[in-house]
C-alpha cells in the first residue's frame, strides 16, 4: 500500500486521488479504508486463485496428459476407439471449464466485488500517477488482478463496512 503522504505530495495524484474518489465514492487518502479495500482485493483473488487450481488439476490431466495417452495407447487402438478418447476428452476438459465459470460467476458479477475491484484499478492508477510525480513507489507497484469486471462502478451497490479501529485498554 502507498501511504497516503506520498499520494497527497504529488499534485496530479492527489488530484486523481480526489477525482476518482468522487466517481467512485471511495476516499482514496484515508489510509484505514484503502487498507480495507486492498484486504478484501485480497480475498477476492484468493478465491479466485482456489478455483483456479481446482480448474488446473483436470484441465493439466485432461490436457496435457492426453498427449502421452494417444501416443502411448490411443494411436494403437481402432479408429472408434479414438474418436471416442478424443470426444470424452474435450467434454472433460470443456465440462472443468464451464464448471469453473459457473461456480465464480456469482462473485464475478455481485456489485460488491465489483466495486472493490473497480476501487483497486483505480488505486493503482493513482499510485502510478504519483510514481510518475516523484514518489517513491516501487516500478512494479503490484497488480490486483483481474480487472475485466471492474470496468463499471455500481452506486446502488452495499457497501462493505471498514471494520472499526480496535481501541487498546
Amino acid at each position: 500500500m502507498v501511504p497516503s503522504e506520498l499520494i497527497a505530495a504529488v499534485p496530479a495524484a492527489r488530484a486523481a486521488a480526489e477525482r476518482f474518489g468522487r466517481e467512485v465514492r471511495f476516499d482514496f487518502l484515508d489510509d484505514r479504508a484503502v487498507h480495507w479495500m486492498l484486504f478484501q482485493r485480497r480475498q477476492d483473488t484468493e478465491k479466485a486463485s482456489v478455483m483456479g487450481c481446482l480448474a488446473a488439476i483436470p484441465l493439466f490431466i485432461f490436457g496435457l496428459g492426453a498427449w502421452p495417452f494417444w501416443d502411448l495407447v490411443a494411436s494403437g487402438k481402432s479408429r472408434q476407439f479414438q474418436i471416442a478418447f478424443i470426444v470424452v476428452d474435450a467434454l472433460i476438459v470443456c465440462g472443468s471449464l464451464v464448471g469453473t465459470y459457473l461456480v465464480r460467476r456469482r462473485s464475478l458479477l455481485d456489485p460488491t466485488d465489483r466495486n472493490v475491484r473497480c476501487r483497486a484499478r483505480l488505486y493503482r492508477k493513482i499510485a502510478g500517477i504519483a510514481r510518475q510525480g516523484g514518489a517513491d513507489v516501487p516500478r512494479l507497484y503490484p497488480y490486483y488482478g483481474m480487472y475485466a469486471t471492474s470496468r463499471t462502478f455500481y452506486p446502488d451497490a452495499p457497501e462493505r463496512p471498514v471494520p472499526e479501529k480496535e481501541q487498546a485498554p
